[in-house]
């Protein structure tokens, strides 16, 4: 136990970091979890990969909320209906296997990245425009999809909502992170509810994880308040290039 966790402690506050400026955190927390762990259950670990994750993302939007101004009548229930829709995931997850569903996340990707790359002032600038009814349909439409895409597979779901809020509603990188935190925290507390009643967290791993993730989420906020707009676009292209690629190589490998 004492020779895995010198791995996933370290991974997990690595994972918080990314994670708290612009998702992602599972892209390193779960391959942690597999390498550190492989005698454990796959399921046992997501559980744990959630458990762990759920307390950063906690911890991260604590920070946003407490600096960044974020339109409640829009995001909760996007968050609300995020919540429904990874319930609805998770419960059909044995019936639509991975690769069904990477290919189109590979199609996805790869359009928000080209779109982010040719527009350089893409999520520089807030609108600060006034939301409308219209976007408040919007919002809960988006968050059951990803919600529902979060409870079924998951990888980069803090950046597709974050892609999403910056191209819809017009936010900057950093508002859109913020509110991101918000809808991702209902996505995680749904999965929760299958895998911890289900006895699939391991506690002992979990549980200092969790704390680490909490001190890079702390850093990584930290981090994307100094840099702003600009350093977040950075990382976010960075991490949807890394994402891209892992996908890709888990399908035709």
């Amino acid at each position: 136990m004492e020779t895995a966790l010198f791995l996933l402690i370290p991974m997990a506050f690595v994972a918080g970091l990314i994670d708290a400026a612009v998702g992602g955190g599972g892209l390193i927390l779960l391959p942690s979890l597999l390498t550190a762990l492989p005698k454990e259950l796959p399921a046992a670990l997501l559980g744990s990969n959630k458990f762990t994750a759920v307390w950063g993302t906690a911890s991260a939007a604590l920070s946003y909320v407490r600096r960044i101004r974020i339109p409640w009548k829009v995001i909760l229930p996007a968050a609300a209906t995020a919540f429904i829709g990874s319930l609805a995931g998770a419960r059909i997850t044995h019936y639509l296997p991975a690769d069904i569903i990477r290919p189109l996340v590979i199609v996805l990707l790869a359009v928000m990245l080209v779109y982010t790359w040719r527009k350089p002032s893409f999520g520089e600038e807030d609108a600060g425009r006034v939301l409308t009814r219209r976007d408040l349909i919007l919002g809960m439409v988006m968050g059951a999809a990803i919600g529902f895409y979060d409870g079924l597979f998951g990888p980069g779901t803090g950046s597709f909502l974050m892609f999403l809020f910056v191209r819809f509603f017009h936010f900057d990188f950093l508002r859109a992170s913020a509110s991101a935190k918000i809808v991702n925290l209902a996505t995680n507390i749904a999965a929760l509810l299958f895998f911890i009643p289900a006895k699939l967290v391991l506690f002992s791993y979990a549980i200092p994880m969790a704390i680490a993730n909490i001190a890079g989420a702390q850093v990584g906020s930290y981090l994307a308040f100094r840099g702003g707009n600009a350093w977040i676009r950075r990382l976010f292209l960075i991490l949807a290039v890394s994402l891209l690629a892992k996908l890709i190589w888990q399908q035709y490998h």
